[in-house]
């Protein structure tokens, strides 16, 4: 299973989008949306929350530490926080487990699995980019929402699913709809 979490950062359609394509793909997904994100949702993009809750196979609340998701036991492959707040980048980096999204990535570092932050945030502090850096340094994967146009993108869609073919590339999972890079 692969979880993804939407925190409180524009950028809410990158992890819609994501959740979407992995549904096409038969992907077990666990879903986390902070309660911010949830309020960007409905500003942001033209879909209900409970459609999108929808899209995985499993809906986790983010204020819920008691959830077996909390847990190294629980079994999950990665993580992919998208959008990731600059609030949640740096209770992840500092160790500060307050809800269900930076529990889970806490497990994901510790239990060394793979963690993806999707930073959409600019321009960045110095303590952004410090917080990133010890992310890194654990072994979180930073895949910042910059897109390239060397795809020759026509639309928004295209620039979202460039984001969204780069997590896929870093998660090791084919899809040739998403190809970044045509040879």
């Amino acid at each position: 299973m692969i979880i993804i979490a939407i925190t409180g950062a524009s950028g809410v359609s990158y992890g819609v989008r994501l959740l979407k394509v992995f549904k096409e793909m038969n992907i077990k997904t666990g879903l986390l949306i902070s309660k911010t994100a949830e309020t960007i949702i409905k500003y942001e993009l033209n879909e209900k929350l409970e459609d999108i809750k929808k899209l995985s196979y499993r809906y986790y609340e983010s204020d819920d530490l008691t959830s077996s998701i909390n847990s190294g036991s629980f079994k999950f492959d990665s993580l992919i926080i998208v959008p990731c707040s600059m609030k949640t980048l740096s209770a992840i980096a500092n160790g500060y487990g307050n809800n269900t999204i930076t529990r889970v990535a806490d497990v994901t570092l510790k239990e060394k699995r793979t963690l993806v932050i999707v930073p959409r945030e600019t321009p960045l502090r110095t303590a952004h980019i410090k917080n990133m850096l010890k992310i890194s340094e654990e072994g979180g994967i930073i895949l910042p929402a910059m897109p390239g146009f060397y795809n020759n993108p026509r639309d928004i869609n295209d620039i979202i699913d460039f984001i969204v073919g780069k997590i896929l590339n870093i998660l090791k999972i084919e899809n040739k709809q998403l190809k970044s890079w045509k040879v």
